[in-house]
């Protein structure tokens, strides 16, 4: 079960993109509109794929957040807008425990006037 107080599920969602660059440009973004409270970029990564019909491979970076489960929808609308791929990975997981201190910081920066 995701951890929860009152019905605020937290969750950890990914991303690629491109280069250092974009990735740390989503990153600033979504922490900018509080939509997450945390932004881990990382990279590069080697990924493989498979689209239009062929077999993919690009040097990638990857975006790691943290935010509230009743942020994401609109954490993903903006990483749709945001980003530069026509179909970004955007997946999202609940986080099923952690530090109850960091917990709560996270959805309370992801609130406005935090």
């Amino acid at each position: 079960m995701p951890v929860s107080d009152g019905g605020t599920e937290r969750v950890r969602v990914e991303t690629t993109t491109d280069g250092q660059a974009s990735a740390g440009a989503i990153a600033r973004s979504v922490i900018e509109h509080r939509l997450a409270a945390c932004a881990q970029v990382s990279g590069p990564i080697t990924s493989f794929y498979r689209w239009e019909g062929e077999v993919q491979h690009d040097e990638e970076w990857m975006v790691v957040l943290k935010t509230a489960g009743d942020r994401l929808a609109d954490l993903t609308a903006h990483l749709l807008d945001v980003h530069p791929y026509d179909v970004p990975e955007i997946i999202a997981v609940p986080i099923e425990g952690g530090n109850p201190e960091y917990l709560d910081w996270l959805v309370d920066e992801t609130r406005a006037g935090a």
